[in-house]
């Protein structure tokens, strides 16, 4: 006989992260199972992830030989300390992460989060121009809509409002890009925008403003996913490696969201053929199983630090559970499972049909743009008048109702499933939200 679900009676004292505290409390969506594509909720029912958790469960739920690295792991060895110690899966996993790179990207710094990586990546990046004798470089530069995580380093660079005015003025010496997104050019395009290469040269404008002996970074994310999805137009990428080439800048991509498959390659910096300084990752190095992240760096980066005697610390920064061993057990686990069942291949072939389905849903009632590459789509709705996100997260609740799993942020509805979906999965995932468009209110 199944036990019962128990499900707690005081949902109180628990402050819940980017959540409508008091609506969902009045209302409580509770997962309590996971296997697969699908999660299970606390009165039984099977919800389609259509987000892979948070972006970050590629291979999909409890998948068994990951759940059995980490069981493995737990009872050899639970907790190793990462200062002027390690152990062997660290070593291992690092030199697997490197080999998915292209070029000299192949040392790895490890974090415990995508907000952890991003505020590593900053820091090296001022640590770098000060140690080649670059120490006026001090400004960071991100991006508008820009998500960055949630630590000071990420909310200054970021370029999300309500992630930012709360908190006063973060990080001094910042300064944004503008955004790629134009959707008077590039509404419902298909993968990469035809327009909007030149934006890139808003750098120009920066350098010309605040000289570049005094810019030490530039960090951006491939595809600009929390903010709602925005692809780059085509070039873009390409034109702000040149620019940063150009002046010295360190560039940083962050591919927390768009590594691991997400785009049908392993990361960004294959898919656009661009090789920036730093990469940050984090979500798909253990398909969201234990918290970890990751910064990888080029050898040029590494190799300026690794000077003076040899029994110094050559970097002041790390985190207790930097290669934590659980955590490195289920990323060389998921790595694993990537390779064994070709998931990265599998995003691939599937990308057009994923296309071709999100974009069937033009012409549906309040859908004023679609957005997609590899296995990422957002569909963005035209707001209820005087009452922004409404309308998105109506549909959200509708969808969880008849067992879809969806991500909105404003009036935009983002889709971003674990890789090892079928095409009877997107077939679902974009019938139902085509169901729910047409009762929209």
């Amino acid at each position: 006989m199944t036990a019962a679900v128990r499900v707690p009676n005081d949902l109180e004292p628990f402050w819940m992260p980017f959540t409508a505290n008091r609506q969902f409390k009045s209302r409580p969506r509770l997962l309590v199972g996971a296997k697969g594509m699908n999660y299970t909720s606390h009165d039984g029912r099977q919800i389609l992830d259509g987000t892979a958790g948070l972006w970050c469960c590629n291979a999909g739920h409890g998948h068994p030989k990951i759940v059995g690295a980490i069981q493995a792991q737990a009872a050899e060895m639970d907790y190793a300390p990462a200062f002027q110690m390690g152990h062997p899966k660290a070593f291992e996993l690092a030199a697997r992460i490197a080999a998915l790179f292209p070029g000299d990207l192949n040392r790895v710094f490890y974090t415990n989060s995508g907000s952890e990586s991003v505020d590593t990546a900053l820091k090296i990046a001022l640590a770098y121009q000060r140690t080649i004798g670059q120490g006026t470089r001090t400004r960071l530069i991100g991006r508008e809509r820009g998500y960055h995580g949630v630590n000071f380093g990420g909310i200054s660079v970021g370029g999300i409002p309500s992630n930012r005015k709360f908190f006063g003025t973060g990080l001094g010496g910042v300064d944004h890009l503008r955004h790629t997104h134009l959707p008077e050019k590039n509404a419902f395009s298909r993968g990469e925008p035809r327009y909007g290469a030149e934006l890139a040269d808003d750098l120009e404008r920066l350098v010309a403003l605040h000289d570049a002996s005094t810019i030490a970074a530039v960090i951006v994310e491939p595809v600009a996913g929390s903010t709602g999805v925005l692809v780059p137009p085509q070039g873009y990428l390409k034109r702000l490696r040149a620019i940063c080439d150009r002046h010295g800048i360190v560039m940083i991509m962050d591919e927390v969201i768009t590594g691991f498959g997400r785009l049908g390659t392993a990361f960004a910096v294959e898919k656009f053929d661009v090789l920036p300084d730093i990469v940050t990752l984090a979500k798909g190095v253990t398909s969201g199983t234990v918290p970890m992240g990751a910064v990888v760096a080029r050898q040029h980066i590494y190799d300026a630090f690794m000077t003076g005697p040899d029994h110094a610390i050559e970097l002041f920064h790390g985190y207790t559970y930097s290669g934590h061993p659980l955590a490195c057990a289920a990323a060389l686990a998921t790595l694993d499972v990537y390779q064994g069942e070709g998931l990265f291949q599998n995003a691939s072939a599937l990308s057009p049909y994923w296309e071709d389905a999100a974009h069937s849903l033009k012409g549906l009632p309040h859908v004023v743009d679609i957005r997609n590459l590899g296995l990422v789509a957002a569909i963005e709705l035209e707001p209820i008048a005087g009452q922004p996100a409404k309308r998105a997260f109506e549909v959200f609740l509708r969808a969880y109702d008849i067992g879809l799993l969806l991500r909105t942020t404003g009036d935009i509805i983002a889709l971003s499933p674990p890789l090892c979906l079928t095409k009877t999965h997107i077939d679902q995932i974009f019938g139902t939200l085509a169901d729910l468009l047409k009762a929209a209110a």
